[in-house]
């Protein structure tokens, strides 16, 4: 049976593939969202590549999900758990709407603003690999470093992705090191490892 053709617009447009993993090829629809801007295929297979040591069982947390590239992404390639976390009502239904079409029990879509949620703290298991993209334009990259090192979210040794304007600053806490640093175009990605402290 052949899959449904997406609309002309969303073939132009809002799709997203999932590069590997046990959904390799899928492709999923995202909705038109001021500042939703997916992580593209090249850096995601970069950043994925990367995390292919400690992927399998890990505990993910994709903050600013968007589309879910990465949170998804994480899930298809072996994570236990991936709970994307995103504002926008309709973006954030989208994402469940996917992770259903993939049957994907073990991610969970929270609607909610970021920052408020970390601040509040978490109660969970903290996380092992933790995705930070937000929309450039609010350069939200230092508060959501602080919220996430006060509020119990990071596992010991965490691994942090933060992605970023090129020209965008933030200052990492003294114990989380940076491992890898790439660019592509006016993007910057950085993967940092958290050590105990």
């Amino acid at each position: 049976m052949k899959p449904e053709r997406p609309s002309p617009k969303a073939m132009q447009n809002n799709q997203l593939r999932i590069i590997a993993g046990q959904w390799r090829g899928r492709k999923l629809g995202f909705p038109d969202v001021d500042g939703l801007r997916p992580t593209g295929d090249r850096i995601r297979e970069t950043l994925f590549n990367w995390l292919a040591p400690e992927i399998q069982g890990s505990r993910c947390l994709d903050l600013f999900a968007g589309s879910g590239a990465l949170g998804i992404e994480a899930l298809s390639r072996g994570a236990e758990i991936s709970v994307l976390v995103e504002r926008d009502a309709k973006a954030a239904a989208q994402l469940k709407a996917n992770l259903d079409s993939l049957k994907a029990e073990q991610g969970r879509v929270v609607n909610a603003d970021v920052l408020g949620l970390l601040q509040r703290g978490n109660t969970d298991a903290p996380y092992h690999i933790i995705f930070i993209d937000p929309p450039f334009q609010l350069k939200l990259w230092q508060a959501v470093i602080e919220a996430l090192e006060a509020g119990n979210w990071l596992a010991d040794n965490a691994t942090i992705y933060i992605e970023s304007g090129r020209d965008d600053e933030y200052q990492p806490p003294i114990n989380w090191q940076l491992h890898r640093d790439k660019h592509a175009g006016a993007v910057s990605y950085r993967l940092f490892y958290r050590e105990q402290s």
